[in-house]
């Protein structure tokens, strides 16, 4: 008789995340968060001060889908490191401090919104299109909506269909969001990303380690994305951590869990 995955899968799920977390654990953090902790530090003290950025946080999390990887967590994890790249970009480019700051507000209000509409195809061309009109209700210049609904637009890896960006301030800001969002790519995936996007769907182990290969391949393609100056920097330890993980990942699924492959 065939195996029954149904009934079992989601505690079958669980415990693997739980494994993976503990696989996790034993690798070493991003050098990003260690070289750059001054600026990590400022990127949250803002986020979590602006009281614009409190307003639409709240928003976020009453109408964003919650349950698929891409939910608030994320959002709000994507847009601290969106806020800390652009401040060592700003500072790097030697732009003046009350500029680099208030960039690093628009930059995390990318983040916030950039998955307002995740489960939807074409997400990010649909989500910054209603970005767009919910920020006209916000205290954001012209130029500053256009920059995050233009970053939203085009934070996706491997597209064409990207909106033209006129400015390198611009640039700046969609760079620092996609890097960021790519960044998750790494532990971060193992951790909650994964298990979310897995307990959603609910497959069947045998179908998920069927498909295992195939998103690890992916995962490596996003090694040569990154976009801003200190992404291409550090960007590809978040992957190689990822990939590490993973590889470990799978051997420990194939060993403790055979029984129900």
């Amino acid at each position: 008789m065939p195996k029954k995955h149904i009934d079992k899968s989601v505690p079958i799920y669980l415990r693997i995340r739980q494994r993976a977390r503990q696989i996790v654990s034993d690798f070493p953090s991003p050098d990003f968060y260690k070289n750059f902790s001054s600026f990590d530090e400022l990127s949250r003290h803002l986020f979590e001060t602006d009281p614009t950025l409190a307003e639409l946080r709240l928003f976020v999390k009453q109408n964003i889908e919650d349950d698929f990887g891409h939910g608030l967590q994320h959002a709000i994890k994507v847009a601290l490191d969106a806020g800390t790249l652009i401040l060592i970009e700003g500072r790097r480019k030697g732009y003046s401090n009350k500029f680099i700051e208030r960039r690093a507000l628009v930059t995390q209000c990318a983040g916030l919104l950039h998955d307002i509409k995740r489960k939807q195809k074409k997400h990010a061309v649909k989500g910054a299109a209603y970005a767009r009109g919910v920020l006209q209700h916000y205290n954001f210049k012209p130029e500053e909506i256009e920059a995050i609904w233009k970053a939203i637009h085009n934070h996706e890896a491997f597209v064409t269909d990207t909106a033209k960006i006129n400015t390198r301030r611009g640039e700046l800001v969609s760079d620092c969001l996609y890097d960021a969002d790519k960044f998750r790519w790494g532990p971060d995936n193992f951790t909650h990303t994964l298990w979310d996007m897995v307990l959603y769907h609910n497959p069947p182990l045998l179908k998920f380690m069927d498909r295992y290969p195939q998103g690890m391949e992916g995962l490596a393609k996003i090694k040569s994305t990154f976009r801003s100056y200190t992404g291409k920097q550090y960007g590809p330890q978040f992957i190689d951590l990822g990939l590490a993980i993973g590889e470990k990942l799978y051997q420990v699924i194939k060993m403790e869990f055979a029984q129900y492959l």
